[in-house]
């Protein structure tokens, strides 16, 4: 583990302090105080992620560090967006979240900066790394409700909201995967002159985007007949996402073209 002492360091943790702080007054059954908190703790993370900005001279998401930084930032908009827009609330959950997005920032990952390799000098880098940040935050929000509809599976009522949410989430992190899966290809058409090498992190996206695709067929076919498959699925996909953004980069068996994160 390694503790980071300089302004960064203070930011993401000064942000994680702040999800925290609005987990506990939303545990003690007060919400507004505790909301309040997690939005105070959003600006933190945009002055984090601002300053990161400001150090490195690119858009930071180029390395581990700055990809939890990212998700961290990410958790707050999409938090609102799914209780207004989707009629999920997230609450402690999604507080919860945060810190755990932002933890191996905080204390594992190296956030000593660095020059954008030439591979990453593209118009793509921004909007592609983007739309997969914003799909992971989504889909870790499908798996939080997919565990919770595991739980109260004994509990009708409760298990019908948590299957719907996490189809709601789904839904909502689904064309964004796409997405960036199409601008990944893309770009890699014009910098390695191909659309698809089977790379390992290219078929690890493959790999998640399936899983998901898996998902939305079965429950089309079945609906909520079968639930816990639903959210089983879903935690697959998460576990899929997780095996693409760590294993994939720090593993020396997977050596890629992406290994440059």
């Amino acid at each position: 583990m390694e503790l980071k002492t300089n302004l960064q360091g203070i930011l993401v943790y000064g942000t994680m302090g702040w999800f925290l702080l609005g987990m506990l007054f939303c545990l003690m059954k007060r919400e507004k105080v505790g909301g309040a908190l997690f939005a105070v703790g959003f600006a933190t993370a945009c002055v984090s992620f601002g300053y990161r900005l400001y150090d490195v001279r690119h858009w930071p998401m180029q390395n581990l560090f700055e990809v939890f930084l990212s998700l961290g930032l990410a958790i707050y908009p999409i938090s609102i967006f799914s209780e207004k827009k989707l009629r999920v609330r997230g609450g402690v959950a999604d507080m919860l979240l945060g810190v755990i997005v932002l933890f191996p920032a905080g204390f594992f990952f190296s956030a000593e900066p660095t020059q954008l390799p030439p591979a990453l000098q593209s118009w793509f880098f921004a909007p592609h790394v983007t739309v997969y940040m914003f799909s992971y935050v989504f889909m870790a929000k499908a798996t939080f409700q997919a565990a919770f509809q595991l739980a109260f599976s004994s509990d009708k009522s409760r298990s019908k909201a948590y299957e719907q949410a996490t189809y709601y989430m789904i839904l909502a992190g689904f064309p964004l995967l796409t997405m960036g899966l199409i601008l990944g290809s893309w770009w890699g058409k014009i910098a390695w002159g191909d659309y698809w090498g089977w790379d390992p992190k290219e078929l690890w996206s493959l790999i998640s985007w399936l899983i998901y695709v898996g998902y939305l067929h079965f429950r089309y076919m079945f609906g909520r007949k079968y639930s816990q498959y639903n959210s089983l699925l879903a935690i697959l996909g998460m576990v899929a996402i997780i095996l693409t953004l760590l294993w994939v980069n720090l593993s020396k068996i997977f050596q890629g073209l992406h290994n440059y994160a």
